[in-house]
């Protein structure tokens, strides 16, 4: 079983979120972000870096993360990104709809890109990952994209390289809405994505 941690900003929805029983028996180090940069995570296999940190002290963890994912970690990127300190991040910010299932003949505009992942293989749906959208990514061409849309670029993709480690990027921000009470989806998504990383 794989070794989780959770960077942890201590808001309400973090809170809730990561300590709820379901998912807190996947993580194994919650750590306060505050204390991220004199942390030991060595011990870890993936590093899960949740929506809504706050940017500035992110940007000043940014070396430390990349360190872990080019010494064999995984890292497991949530919800919008509009610093640059992704790998190759190539971000495009726009507008969100929230009401758009409430439309006729109603369309998330998502994609799946990669069904037989192991991800959709035995964890989630299409269903499980819809909720609103609040951007893309337009990954590089070594990335193999799990999650697209239809107006193109990249909900959630994989990639994998010499130079910077494993990562899993999506622009899905489940920690918020689950934590926030808002968006069922979240709670499905959230049901898979723990046992995945922990078992895959």
């Amino acid at each position: 079983m794989n070794k989780i941690g959770v960077i942890y900003s201590g808001n309400e929805s973090h809170y809730r979120t990561f300590h709820e029983p379901k998912f807190h028996q996947f993580i194994d180090q919650l750590i306060y972000h505050p204390d991220f940069l004199e942390a030991d995570i060595s011990m870890l296999d993936i590093l899960i870096v949740p929506s809504q940190l706050n940017q500035p002290l992110l940007l000043k963890s940014v070396d430390k993360i990349h360190d872990f994912a080019q010494s064999g970690g995984t890292v497991v990127a949530f919800g919008p990104q509009p610093n640059d300190w992704l790998p190759n991040q190539n971000w495009e910010f726009r507008p969100t709809n929230f009401w758009w299932w409430l439309e006729s003949n109603p369309d998330s505009g998502l994609t799946l890109e990669a069904p037989n992942h192991a991800l959709f293989e035995r964890y989630l749906t299409l269903n499980d990952c819809t909720w609103h959208q609040h951007g893309v990514f337009w990954p590089s061409e070594d990335a193999e994209i799990l999650i697209g849309s239809t107006s193109g670029g990249a909900v959630m993709y994989e990639q994998t390289s010499q130079y910077h480690g494993h990562w899993i990027i999506t622009t899905l921000d489940p920690d918020y809405h689950f934590g926030s009470y808002f968006m069922p989806a979240t709670e499905q998504f959230l049901k898979g994505f723990f046992p995945y990383l922990a078992y895959e």
